[in-house]
């Protein structure tokens, strides 16, 4: 079985869903920090 590699496989999967998590957490990041900003008053 060339090129058969368990760990190849989980490292792709891996990476792109890891790529999608960390665009959203920056996404999420972001609209706080503007959030934050525009009404520093937190009541």
């Amino acid at each position: 079985m060339s090129g058969h590699s368990k760990w190849h496989n989980i490292q792709a999967k891996k990476g792109k869903a890891d790529a999608a998590k960390g665009r959203i957490f920056t996404k999420l990041g972001r609209e706080i920090a503007v959030a934050a900003k525009s009404n520093p008053n937190p009541d």
